[in-house]
């Protein structure tokens, strides 16, 4: 790690925390005192009590961002801070507005619930659905947009089971899976598609552990056709436990995930190309052949038991094997690629202090994020951690150039609450590669390339460069302008360091500019 660089950006940060002394750390937009059910719920509820056992809103939400040096548009992340490009394969600029419409309809009895959800995803003006080569016309998922504006279905459940009465349930169906940070399992509704599985899930919960076993299969967002899991030859599974009586100050969870590919997965909705997943974008298809297993722990302080003081720290182990290819790879590539030996870890510390007696609630967090790389690309074992299906917009900076691997996070934030219905927040992330001797990763966990090793033409595999990727400053804030509305902006900025500069050093590199404005509507 470059300590000198280290040194620099604290006085920065610094600066900027004294401006703001009342900001808080993990920022999460701001939670009503009682949540808003929507305009619907209410008149329904209103007219008929019976009516308090039914869910049935809609939820709309509209974002327009705009990517300026890093925009993962058409070119994909290999022209992220490439300082000219002429227009086609070096382009790195990107303004969009996304649109998202989830529809929902759910029912809760004594032992028994259900919910049914629909969502219909556009994307406007977003260059990564332009086709700018003729020959990436024949290439499945080439720079899809976020978009699957069918009214498909995202969630659709049944719950039998009430652990007030009995302490085991069973829920059946398309479903979110979100545990823990979602660092590695979350329903990542920050995209404009988000992620869902069709699974089974049994829950065990009684005043001693608790236990969740679920199985199934990723559903792929397939814009223009129903979307469906390819659950035979891409197969999730998981055990997740908790255990509320061993420590009375601090929450402890352990888990241990699952994920088996085969062979197969490289035939599954092949087009008239022959390529599959041909509606699916980039780096949501031909997963890798695989039998990769992930462990962790984790222990996290429970609300107040430390005073103003709260910590959490997540250790994660990685083993199994899985093949060569990245998720971009093309049917024959996933089909012949070896398979290497997975021996990866991971790891997250963090910790806080919240001055609780302040109206503002201001609180300041320190996080460091550990993903092991690879030492040796020639050899058969990877070191390379596997980011599976996490929420990565959550955890490190929000212009998402990262995913858990092969990399060492430094994020100082702060954040407050102005106001009940407000929230703020200014981060600062120190990003580095854990081994030069691997791959960067973007958001998606695809590889960045298009240079030589070490020649300074584009990013590559490159042992004599600097790990030092750069510095991200994030400022956020949220406004619950009603109690259905909510509006969040966000401003950032990515200053290059010298692993950047060196990989662009023949074409030129410059820093990054990311800003968005959301609007949330729960009808």
């Amino acid at each position: 790690m470059n300590h000198n660089h280290t040194f620099r950006f604290v006085p920065v940060l610094l600066a900027l925390f004294t401006a703001t002394a009342s900001l808080r750390a993990q920022y999460a937009p701001p939670v009503l005192a009682a949540p808003f059910p929507g305009y619907i719920n209410n008149y329904l509820r209103n007219s008929d009590p019976y009516m308090n056992a039914w869910d049935i809103g809609i939820n709309v939400r509209g974002r327009f961002e705009d990517k300026d040096g890093a925009g993962f548009d058409y070119t994909g992340s290999n022209a992220d801070f490439r300082l000219t490009g002429n227009g086609l394969t070096n382009d790195n600029n990107n303004k969009y507005y996304l649109t998202r419409i989830m529809p929902r309809v759910g029912y809760t009895a004594k032992w028994l619930s259900f919910l049914v959800e629909g969502r219909s995803s556009a994307s406007y003006g977003d260059n990564r659905g332009d086709i700018l080569v003729p020959a990436d016309a024949t290439k499945p998922g080439r720079a899809l947009p976020e978009e699957d504006s069918d009214l498909n279905l995202h969630q659709a459940y049944l719950i039998i089971g009430n652990h007030k009465e009995f302490p085991l349930s069973l829920k059946i169906g398309r479903q979110e899976l979100v545990y823990g940070d979602q660092r590695l399992l979350g329903n990542f509704r920050w995209n404009n598609d988000a992620r869902t599985f069709d699974a089974a899930k049994l829950r065990w919960q009684n005043k001693f552990f608790g236990l969740d076993v679920f199985t199934g299969g990723l559903v792929y967002n397939d814009d223009h056709n129903f979307n469906r899991s390819h659950i035979n030859d891409d197969h999730f599974s998981g055990a997740y436990f908790n255990f509320p009586t061993i420590s009375r100050n601090n929450i402890i969870e352990s888990y241990l995930y699952s994920r088996n590919v085969t062979v197969g997965s490289a035939t599954v909705d092949v087009d008239p190309n022959k390529n599959p997943y041909a509606g699916v974008a980039a780096p949501f298809r031909n997963p890798a052949k695989q039998d990769l297993y992930t462990a962790g722990l984790r222990i996290k302080s429970r609300p107040n038991a430390y005073g103003p003081w709260d910590y959490c720290m997540e250790l994660m182990h990685q083993f199994g094997n899985r093949a060569t290819t990245g998720p971009t790879a093309l049917s024959a590539a996933v089909a012949s690629a070896p398979r290497l030996r997975q021996d990866a870890n991971a790891a997250v510390i963090q910790g806080g202090y919240t001055w609780t007696e302040s109206t503002w609630q201001p609180r300041i967090g320190l996080v460091y994020s550990y993903a092991s790389g690879d030492k040796n690309p020639n050899d058969t074992t990877s070191q390379t951690f596997q980011n599976m299906f996490a929420t990565t917009h959550l955890h490190y900076g929000y212009m998402d150039l990262n995913s858990l691997q092969n990399l060492d996070d430094i994020r100082l934030a702060c954040t407050c609450k102005p106001t009940t219905t407000t929230s703020v927040a200014l981060e600062g992330h120190l990003q580095y590669l854990d081994k030069n001797s691997d791959s960067w990763y973007n958001v998606a966990g695809v590889a960045r390339t298009g240079g030589a090793a070490n020649a300074g033409n584009g990013y590559a595999i490159s042992p004599s460069f600097s790990r030092d990727l750069g510095k991200e400053v994030d400022f956020v804030a949220s406004w619950n302008i009603l109690p259905s509305t909510q509006i969040e902006v966000d401003v950032s900025h990515y200053y290059r360091g010298d692993y950047i500069k060196q990989s662009l050093r023949i074409p030129g590199s410059k820093d990054a500019s990311y800003c968005y404005v959301q609007l949330t509507l729960n009808l």
